[in-house]
């Protein structure tokens, strides 16, 4: 039989699966440049295909931040794969800074 999984049991997970999904939303959801497409030649309104951009590429990110925490978690242990995800965060705003940076001087 499987276990019983309770919120209780995930919750020591929740702060790695947030860091993750937030390091991994710009990269996963810029290539999502096709399903723009296919919205745009659909019969939604703009507010509508702009809320449905934002909800795919959340999801997206959310689940491979899932994904991306469990096997780090199983693999080097949850304190890691939290650490490792805040690491990918400040690196990610790092980059962002320093591209701003560099295109503005």
């Amino acid at each position: 039989m499987p276990p019983d999984l309770t919120f209780a049991d995930w919750s020591p997970l929740l702060p790695g699966i947030a860091l993750w999904a937030l390091a991994l939303y710009l990269p996963l959801s810029l290539p999502i440049g096709r399903f723009e497409e296919t919205l745009a030649a659909g019969p939604l309104d703009t507010g509508t295909q702009q809320l449905l951009l934002v909800l795919s590429s959340l999801a997206l990110a959310l689940g491979v931040g899932v994904v991306t925490e469990l096997l780090l978690c199983w693999t080097l242990g949850p304190g890691w794969a939290s650490s490792l995800g805040l690491m990918a965060v400040l690196s990610g705003l790092f980059w962002a800074v320093a591209s701003r940076r560099d295109s503005g001087g």
